[in-house]
């Protein structure tokens, strides 16, 4: 129980630093058509991962 506990989690993170990683390599005018300032980042991550 605890260990899948803890694989849960780590698959959690992993995919938000993917989500992090994507949203990054775009350019702030893609960013801009999505709606997302280059700041916003990590908080639509976080937001997209843990909800």
């Amino acid at each position: 129980m605890f260990v899948s506990y803890i694989l849960s989690k780590i698959r959690t993170y992993s995919l938000y630093r993917e989500t992090v990683r994507e949203l990054a390599q775009l350019s702030d005018r893609e960013l801009a058509d999505l709606g997302i300032a280059r700041y916003d980042i990590a908080r639509v991550a976080r937001e997209a991962t843990f909800a």
